[in-house]
């Protein structure tokens, strides 16, 4: 059962994020922004003019107080001991935000927004030194790769995933998921399945750098290895029975948590399968705004079983969890010591689960 984290929002959650020091944040509808301590209780709580939506929370990782949030089309610096206040802002896009990452050494910050351009922000000049234009749709999720500060993936709903490096203002790398689905992969596929086209939601690179994967509307899980300046799909399997909208590797392993528009969570050992995809002779190969709704007393079902090894080809999830809500945001971090997923949903509420055995 899931434990449930209420009272920060009145409306549904599209983002969370944690420090280092064990402070959380997450962003809803309506402007709203709201701190958490370890215990899930609010610690502080703005709205921001305009009521714009807040999709993307990030803490600076070398200063834990410091806290970056994308609301409209304007990023916020706040320090989260007094959110009332910002200690900056920049207005840099030119439509919605969606997502924000900071790069390793914390002097860039890339911002992709609705329009399909990702802008990248000197924090040190305060001033825009990239505009990436090569998205043709929304682009949906972005991210710096670890140990590599000029380096980010980008993906969107023009069914695009890009590999960038900010010394050219072309990416070094794109492919089209769509296109791509005439190659062999993990699983059959269901005649409904098909249907539904490839539009990227979410990215997530593994803490080495080198390992990266998306999620996308077709259900299907993707992982990446980025090999110089191209990238090769490593694995893809349909890993939800609807939209995957958020992958998120856990830090510092490649254990891969999803979640779907199927309102399941599922916790997948990308390294152990990338392995036996490489001694296999076999060929390589916007989010929506959530309906309203209201925080249910019901927890998750942990003891879900596994899913059917068809449904998967020869993948099977670590973990199955029957969340019972679409997806907004998946966090793993450690809370008190112990790993833990932190779920945002169309309800005001933050699910946590424990990942004892993990």
């Amino acid at each position: 059962m899931a434990v449930k984290w209420t009272g920060g929002h009145s409306s549904p959650v599209l983002c969370l994020n944690a420090s280092k020091e064990g402070l959380l944040a997450s962003g809803a509808e309506g402007g709203d922004l709201t701190a958490w301590g370890e215990d899930g209780t609010p610690l502080g709580h703005t709205r921001f003019q305009g009521a714009d939506d807040v999709t993307s929370v990030l803490f600076s990782p070398s200063c834990p107080t410091k806290l970056y949030a994308s609301h409209g089309e304007t990023i916020s610096v706040l320090d989260v001991r007094s959110l009332k206040d910002s200690l900056d802002h920049f207005h840099v896009n030119e439509e919605e935000i969606n997502c924000l990452s900071l790069n390793q050494t914390e002097n860039l910050l890339a911002s992709a927004d609705d329009s399909g351009a990702i802008k990248i922000l000197d924090l040190e000049n305060k001033k825009v030194i990239r505009s990436l234009k090569r998205h043709s749709n929304i682009c949906s999720s972005v991210a710096f790769r670890p140990q590599r500060p000029q380096s980010l993936v980008s993906c969107g709903l023009d069914m695009q995933v890009m590999l960038w490096s900010l010394q050219k203002a072309r990416p070094l790398w794109i492919t089209n998921l769509q296109e791509d689905e005439t190659e062999e992969m993990e699983g059959p596929q269901s005649p409904g399945q098909l249907l539904n086209p490839a539009l990227a939601h979410s990215l997530s690179v593994a803490s080495c750098g080198n390992i990266f994967s998306c999620g996308a509307e077709d259900g299907k899980v993707r992982i990446f290895r980025v090999m110089g300046v191209k990238c090769e799909q490593e694995l893809g399997f349909k890993g939800h029975t609807l939209g995957v909208s958020q992958v998120c590797f856990l830090p510092e392993s490649y254990l891969l948590l999803t979640g779907g528009n199927d309102g399941r969570i599922m916790l997948w050992d990308a390294n152990s399968e990338v392995e036996k995809k490489q001694k296999s002779p076999t060929k390589r190969t916007h989010r929506k705004k959530p309906k309203r709704g209201t925080c249910t007393k019901q927890g998750g079902n942990t003891n879900a079983s596994v899913t059917d090894e068809e449904e998967h080809g020869n993948i099977l999830p670590k973990l199955n969890i029957e969340h019972g809500e679409k997806v907004n945001w998946l966090l793993g971090t450690k809370i008190k010591g112990h790993q833990n997923i932190l779920v945002a949903d169309q309800t005001s509420c933050i699910s946590v689960y424990p990942l004892n055995e993990f």
